[in-house]
């Protein structure tokens, strides 16, 4: 259904230390990039980018959307964690730590804001 997914960012540098490590639980590489963007895709086919991060083209600001959150898929709950935990460590914000939800539930989920403020979530569906 989607083709790509992109968030802003203000500062490239920053934004890779922050995705290179947070979204390499999920098996998820850089592929390539510049001084203006980054994309990610998996470890597996490199070429197949489906995330990118850039400075936004109109050269303002880049700035997160109220209520706009980017889930990607893990394959466990140890990937959940692995996500929450690097991007924590590498300019993230908590914005929901890993655990059940609904908290009865079987979904097992993180949430982390990047360093310019975008909601990037982890998602294991029915993880054991």
């Amino acid at each position: 259904m989607f083709a790509y997914v992109m968030v802003g960012t203000n500062n490239v540098k920053r934004a890779a230390k922050f995705y290179d490590a947070a979204l390499k639980p999920l098996g998820l590489v850089r592929t390539g990039g510049s001084d203006r963007h980054l994309g990610y895709g998996p470890k597996s086919t490199p070429k197949k980018s489906k995330f990118y991060v850039t400075k936004p083209y109109n050269k303002k600001a880049a700035t997160f959307g109220n209520g706009t959150m980017i889930s990607l898929e893990a394959k466990s709950k140890r990937a959940v964690d692995g996500f929450h935990a690097a991007a924590i460590a590498n300019g993230g914000k908590d914005d929901g730590k890993p655990g059940p939800r609904p908290a009865d539930g079987n979904n097992y989920v993180a949430y982390a804001r990047d360093p310019d403020g975008n909601k990037i979530c982890a998602y294991c569906a029915k993880a054991k």
